[in-house]
């Protein structure tokens, strides 16, 4: 599980990146984000992440997540766990190896906490 201030203190690293601090979701990517609710979009978060991140060598890897189209694709750049380059430059999580069953959690988490705060900031709910 990731903790309050594991969370404070990678949000305040990814605020000093022009390139992460620049991912907000568009109009139609928060409808669906509402629409489905965290809960949905964990399950999809998941899932995304186990195909896409966690093989030890994944297809594609740097190009594999697109930029817009799904709130988590958003999410993934906006918190560096788009790729294996970037789980290891940001997160320490170390490329070549599938990751495990605690790193796909910790993303997930990741990724919730940033859905979280882009709804919240929205709408002035959590």
């Amino acid at each position: 599980m990731l903790s309050d201030a594991t969370w404070q203190t990678l949000q305040k690293r990814l605020a000093r990146s022009r390139f992460r601090s620049k991912f907000h979701l568009s109009e139609k990517e928060l409808a669906y984000a509402c629409d489905r609710g965290l809960d949905v979009l964990g399950t999809h978060a998941r899932d995304f992440v186990m195909r896409r991140v966690a093989p030890a060598d994944p297809p594609s890897d740097g190009r594999q997540t697109p930029l817009t189209g799904h709130p988590v694709f958003v999410a993934q750049h906006a918190t560096a766990t788009c790729c294996r380059g970037c789980l290891a430059k940001w997160h320490q999580i170390p490329a070549g190896k599938k990751l495990t069953v605690a790193q796909v959690n910790y993303i997930t988490d990741v990724l919730l906490r940033w859905l979280a705060g882009q709804i919240s900031a929205t709408h002035g709910t959590a």
